[in-house]
Order: C-alpha cells, then sequence, then structure tokens
C-alpha cells in the first residue's frame, strides 16, 4: 500500500478525499501525478533542494536552520547525514511534520568504500576484474544503507589522460572501454537486485561528460575537445550506465567548449535523455548551477536557475539556486511552471523506486552491520588491495622476499603512516583503523629486526630528518623505500603541475639509494609520478596507489610473495609531463615518430613511448602466449566473433594474468586510434600449466562513427591484436575481414 504521513496542523488540511486517493492508487505514476498535483510551488522547489549536514567532532548534524525549511517543506534531500540515528530522527521529521510526508533523500560520497575503506578506484582499475569491482561496490552498498544512506554519488566513471588532474584517482582511468565495464560493475554493485530493497541504494554516473580533460590538467577548467572524442572517448562509460538501470546523472562543472555542462541543453536533454532514452534523475554538482554566474552564461540567478532545469537538471545541490531563482524565473517567462513539474516528478519517481513511501526507514533499520559482516569486508579490503598493486619494475628478481633478512629498514614519510591509506574521497573511513606499510611489514616479517624513520613529513624535512633516516637505512640488510603523495594531493581541486616526489622525497631516496643497499620502493599516490630516476636505480618499485583499511597487509603480501602481483596499469606511465596527455590510442599520423627522421612527429628531448605502457605490470612468474585465431574470419553486423588463444605459465609459481584483445581498422573512412581495447580474458595458471582462453565481442562493437558522427561497421581488412598489454611489438596479430554492409 502507498501511503503518506500527513500533519495536519498548521498547515492545513488536504482534505478526505484527496487523502483516500492517494491511499488507494496502485499504479506508481498515478501516486506520483496525484501527488504532484496536490504540492505548492514552495513545495516542487523544495524537493528539488538539497542541502549539506555539517561534520561535527560528534559526527554529522543537520543545522536548526536547515531543520526549520525543512519542515516548511523546503527540502528535499540531505547529503553527508549518515548513521541509523540521525538520519531516521530527520526522516520522521519530514514525513511526520510536513504537509504532504515526503521522505527524504541521504545523498553521499560512496566512492571507495564506507566504513570499510577499499583501495582507491584508479588502483582497483588496476585488477581488471570486474566481479571484484561488484564486490566492493555490494559492500559499500550494505555499509552505507546500514547507515542510513540511500542514494550514492558513485561510480565515478571520467575516463582521464592526463594525471595532473587530480580527479584521476577517482575514476576507472584512461580507457573508455574499460570505464564502460567498470561502470556497469560498479551500478551493479551499489543498486543490486533492485533500489527498492532495503540494501540497495540509487547509483549516480558521474561527472558527465569530459570532465576528465581539462585544460592544462587544472580542475574545473575549461574542456575543448572535438565532437568525435567526447563520444567516443568519454560518452561510451555513461551510454552503458543508463543501458545498466543508473538511477541517477551528475554533470560536471566544467564547461565544453563555452558552454557549461550544467546547463548543455544538447548534451543533457537532446542526447542523453531524448536520443538514449534516460528518464532517470539528474543532480548538479556542488554549487554548479549558482557558479553559471560564473561562467558567464547567466546574468543572474533566474537566468541560471532556468537554463540548468531546461537542461534537465532536477536536483540542484548545495547552491540554493532554484529556491532563489525559479520563483523570479517563472515571474518571467524563463521557465513554466510545466519544467518544474517534469523535473519533480522524476525526483518522486525515483523516491518511489526507492521505497522510501512505503517505507521511509527501510535503511538504517539496524545499528550497523555484525561483526561477521565487517571482518568479511576487511577481508576483501585485502584481497582487492593486493591485486591492486602493479609492480613496475623487479630488477635482478629481488622480489618476491623468500628468506627474511636479518634486519630492514622501513624509510620515507609513508612508511607509518595509517592516516594516508584512506586515499582521497574517503568520507565516513576512519584513518586510525588503516593498516600501515610499517604495521604490515612487521607483521609479515616478524623475525627480522625493523627499524623505522620517516624522513620527515612527505611536504617537507629537515636536514636533521633526513640525517636520522639516512643512518637507520646504513644499518639494514634491506630497505623498503615508502614514497608517495598526501591523500589530499589527489582527489577534487589536486591539480598538480609536477608529477615527482613532493618534500624531499627524492633527495631522501637519492641518498638512500647511494648506500647501494638492496632497496624496493614502494608508492603511494592517486596519480602516476613522474620519477623515472628512482625505477632505473631501485631494485623493485611498486605502485601501490591508496589502498585503504588493509593496505600495509596488502602490500607485504605481495613483498612476500603470498600474493603474486597481478595488477596491470589501467593507464600509461610518463617519463615526463611533457608528454602529457597521453594514452596508448593515438592516431597514426601522415608522419609517424622516428627518431632518425628530423621531420617526423617526435619530441627532440624524450621518446614519445611511456614509461610504462597502458596494461604492464610484472609477475613472479612468467606467461607466453600463443595460437592465436579468430572465428570467423569474416562477418557482418549482428554476427559474433570468438577470440582465442593458448596462454602457458612457464614460471616456476602459480600466477594471474590479464588477456587483452585490441582492434586496428588499418584504412578507414576516418583515421582510426592504432590500438582499441575491445575484450578481456582472465587467465589463472599453475607453474607449467596451459589453458585455451575464448573470447567474445559483438561485430557491431568494432564499430565506430563515421564522418557525420554515426556508427558504421566498413568493410574490409581488420587486425585483431592480443596480448598483455597495449605494445604493439608483443602483441600476437590476425586479420580478419568485414562483409560489406550498412550502418549499424
Amino acid at each position: 500500500m502507498f501511503v503518506i504521513l500527513i500533519n495536519l496542523g498548521s498547515s492545513g488540511s488536504l482534505g478526505t478525499d484527496w487523502t483516500e486517493k492517494i491511499m488507494t492508487n496502485s499504479s506508481s505514476t498515478a501516486r506520483v501525478d496525484t501527488l504532484l498535483s496536490a504540492m505548492t510551488l514552495q513545495e516542487k522547489i523544495g524537493q528539488m533542494t538539497l542541502i549539506t549536514a555539517k561534520i561535527a567532532v560528534t559526527g554529522p548534524r543537520v543545522p536548526g536552520d536547515y531543520m526549520a525549511a525543512l519542515r516548511e517543506s523546503r527540502i528535499g534531500a540531505i547529503n553527508a547525514l549518515f548513521g541509523a540515528a540521525q538520519t531516521h530522527e530527520v526522516q520522521r521529521i519530514a514525513v511526520e511534520e510536513t504537509r504532504l510526508g515526503i521522505p527524504l533523500l541521504f545523498t553521499l560520497d560512496v566512492i571507495h568504500g564506507h566504513r570499510t575503506v577499499f583501495p582507491i578506484p584508479l588502483a582497483e582499475a588496476a585488477t581488471f576484474d570486474p566481479d571484484l569491482w561488484e564486490r566492493t561496490a555490494r559492500a559499500s552498498a550494505l555499509e552505507a544503507t546500514a547507515d542510513g544512506v540511500n542514494f550514492s554519488y558513485a561510480p565515478m566513471i571520467d575516463v582521464s589522460r592526463d594525471p595532473r588532474w587530480g580527479r584521476i584517482a577517482e575514476g576507472p582511468g584512461e580507457d573508455p572501454w574499460l570505464a564502460t565495464i567498470y561502470a556497469v560493475a560498479k551500478i551493479r554493485g551499489i543498486q543490486g537486485d533492485g533500489i527498492e530493497k532495503p540494501e540497495n541504494m540509487a547509483a549516480t554516473a558521474k561527472h558527465l561528460a569530459g570532465y576528465g580533460a581539462p585544460q592544462a590538467g587544472r580542475d574545473y577548467h575549461s574542456v575543448d575537445i572535438s565532437d568525435r572524442t567526447f563520444l567516443e572517448v568519454y560518452m561510451p562509460p555513461f551510454k552503458a550506465a543508463i543501458e545498466a538501470g543508473v538511477a541517477s546523472i551528475m554533470p560536471g562543472f566544467h564547461d565544453l567548449a563555452g558552454i557549461p555542462m550544467t546547463s548543455h541543453k544538447a548534451v543533457l536533454n537532446d542526447l542523453v535523455r531524448d536520443e538514449w532514452g534516460f528518464d532517470g534523475m539528474m543532480i548538479s554538482d556542488y554549487n554548479a548551477i549558482t557558479e553559471l554566474l560564473a561562467h558567464g552564461t547567466a546574468g543572474d540567478i533566474a537566468e541560471a536557475a532556468a537554463a540548468a532545469l531546461k537542461a534537465g537538471v532536477d536536483i540542484d545541490l548545495m547552491g540554493d539556486a532554484y529556491a532563489r531563482g525559479l520563483p523570479e524565473a517563472l515571474e518571467r517567462g524563463l521557465v513554466d511552471e510545466t519544467d518544474i513539474d517534469r523535473a519533480v516528478s522524476r525526483i518522486l519517481q525515483l523516491k518511489e523506486a526507492l521505497g522510501l513511501f512505503d517505507d521511509p526507514y527501510g535503511r538504517g533499520n539496524h545499528e550497523f552491520l555484525p561483526p561477521m559482516q565487517i571482518n568479511a569486508h576487511k577481508n576483501l579490503a585485502r584481497e582487492a588491495g593486493k591485486r591492486s598493486i602493479v609492480l613496475l619494475t623487479n630488477h635482478r628478481e629481488i622480489l618476491p622476499i623468500t628468506a627474511p633478512p636479518a634486519s630492514i629498514a622501513v624509510i620515507g614519510p609513508l612508511g607509518d603512516n595509517r592516516h594516508e591509506m584512506l586515499g582521497p574521497w574517503s568520507i565516513v573511513g576512519d584513518g586510525d583503523e588503516m593498516v600501515s606499510i610499517l604495521e604490515g611489514i612487521e607483521a609479515a616479517f616478524s623475525s627480522s629486526e625493523i627499524e623505522h624513520a620517516a624522513g620527515g613529513v612527505i611536504n617537507d624535512a629537515t636536514d636533521g630528518d633526513l640525517a636520522a633516516a639516512i643512518e637507520v637505512a646504513s644499518r639494514a640488510d634491506l630497505v623498503i623505500l615508502c614514497l608517495g603523495e598526501e591523500a589530499v594531493m589527489s582527489g577534487e581541486a589536486a591539480s598538480r603541475a609536477e608529477l615527482d616526489l613532493p618534500g624531499r622525497q627524492a633527495q631522501l631516496a637519492r641518498t638512500v639509494l647511494d648506500l647501494g643497499k638492496p632497496t624496493i620502493a614502494v608508492l603511494s599516490s592517486g596519480r602516476q609520478l613522474c620519477c623515472p630516476w628512482l625505477f632505473e636505480r631501485a631494485d623493485a618499485v611498486l605502485a601501490t596507489w591508496f589502498l585503504g583499511n588493509e593496505a600495509g597487509h596488502a602490500i607485504a603480501d605481495v613483498l612476500t610473495g603470498k600474493h603474486n602481483p597481478s595488477g596491470r596499469l589501467p593507464v600509461s606511465w610518463p617519463i615526463d609531463v611533457g608528454q602529457i596527455p597521453l594514452h596508448y590510442q593515438p592516431r597514426p599520423t601522415g608522419r609517424h615518430p622516428n627518431p632518425q627522421e628530423r621531420y617526423s612527429s617526435k619530441y627532440l628531448d624524450l621518446p614519445v613511448e611511456p614509461l610504462f605502457p597502458f596494461g604492464h605490470g610484472l609477475s613472479y612468474t612468467q606467461f607466453a602466449l600463443s595460437n592465436l585465431s579468430v572465428t570467423p574470419v569474416e562477418f557482418g553486423p549482428g554476427d559474433m566473433v570468438t577470440i582465442e588463444v593458448d596462454v602457458e605459465n612457464i614460471g616456476q609459481t602459480f600466477g594471474e594474468e590479464t588477456i587483452l584483445v585490441f582492434a586496428h581498422d588499418p584504412v578507414a573512412s576516418v583515421a582510426r586510434p592504432v590500438l582499441e581495447l575491445k575484450a578481456m580474458a582472465k587467465a589463472h595458471l599453475d607453474a607449467g600449466q596451459k589453458a585455451r582462453i575464448r573470447m567474445t565481442l559483438k561485430a557491431d562493437e568494432l564499430a565506430f562513427l563515421d564522418q557525420d558522427l554515426k556508427p558504421v561497421l566498413e568493410p574490409g581488412a581488420l587486425h585483431i591484436e592480443v596480448g598483455t598489454k597495449a605494445d604493439r611489438l608483443s602483441l600476437l596479430s590476425t586479420e580478419v575481414r568485414v562483409k560489406p554492409s550498412v550502418n549499424v
């Protein structure tokens, strides 16, 4: 039964007939329509207004002025309020002390965990494992909904090819195909088998789109890319999210060639809603509607509110723009009430879909998850952590450490630093509960004498700090250098023009390396760091990113060989910032890079290739690929294509390998990238074991946008290339043919 709790106090009665009509409606759409017909303008705009709770020492709270606005039906959603007691009390006011009793959305950034913190998304992307992505999202949803949250600002599915941009840490990397798989897996994990169930919540695909390509890598800066790049690189994850049933979409802060995405009607409404059929809710980013004034595309708040509403944005996040601007916009004829009704209807439909009218207290109806469940989530965090680590170099095969040395020096500001393991955008996680790298090493090497010296803080150090660390390192048989960034150096508003080690860490590392001790470098960061000298000089380098709760244990698992490293780079790793933006999908040029040819597309002072390509990652074993076959060798639209390859573990230990399938169209009406990822698979093999790996894809997935930006599968030769990384010299290749056909 559909029930709305109505307070008939000073707000007045709606009348018996109307109340009975609401109580007996069986159609969800009819219920929303009936409710909408009874709402005042203030109540409608209230549903379109989202405010943010204040974080106090004791946790989040809603200030008194917000509570007064809530009782007046001027708030429809609250961000960053969590905890069963808090959300239930505020929800009680919404459903029992307002005229219509419409329940609230409780929204939160649940980006890479909730109470249990998982690796940052860029790190998780390195696992190339959709099942793992879904499982960590599912665990996060269980924890967040137990805390009363019903709406997540995740997944963040911005493709990014510029590590200067801090928010690269929050997304799946540089490849649009991988980002689409990531998007679908995360949405499945967050929304589960139906958002009406109390253990599931609404997911938000953000930030539509191109936000990951700001000029100069500077957050919030303008984005100016071609329509082709926008549609082929940055939009596919969002289309996949829509097809996966995502409940909500958030446009980015940025402008696209001069049009702020918050008011980009051609993209948000005409393409996403009308052409792609998205009928869910759109929510602005924080204060983004008001910021249309700063963009220079709105003269006042009424114009800003009207532009966002006309584009299809339903909820204003913390800008108060709709509350201040829409009444005047109505008076001036910039919008009409049907525009408002359309937005409010989508909001109410989402609340209905979440089951909030039937059971407004369904999320957070118990204090928290049982200890067994929390322990399972921590075990999952350890699994995700160790599988996210990428072994970048391993000179002389110093790793794994199978015989514990007599003494180990853990050197560097990230060594004994629990809080930095949280990484950026961990709202609820407790830094004191993270396992530091030092703690993980101490647990794994209990028979070794272990000393630690920070050598200063991440961004600074005195000569005394450095000298003390060098002294500790000089006494050890093995040095583990723990270097990298502060967590706040990645994420939103955390762009960096230089990507080397911050502070005096480079001086610390170089001096330690001068000692000639066996040295392993562990890099904690939210992006690729440009320090090629470290990769040359250290005996091994691990990209450990920010791994969350079980960081120290996960790193120790890889150092000892308890886990054979299986992480692979979801981004190209540059030598220097001068190569950025850098990715594995450039289009062929008329003058290919040639170091011997002056007039070719090259640098005078750097290679054009990355230091490590997309897909790079070493293992403690070796794999060999052979016998590539593709069937059928000729196909057309609607056909299924099967790719098979033999994978053999030719090393001495069990390992996991990621097999990547790339396509390249050598002659097309539009120049195609030299490689495009189209499929992937995993091989888990014991030493000496061999397996035939089979992957399938639809022929239509090999289509591209023609000169009119329409999808086409052009006839002719096509190269299918298979391997473990985006290095054409290492790939197996075969030629297939596409039959003459019409547009897809």
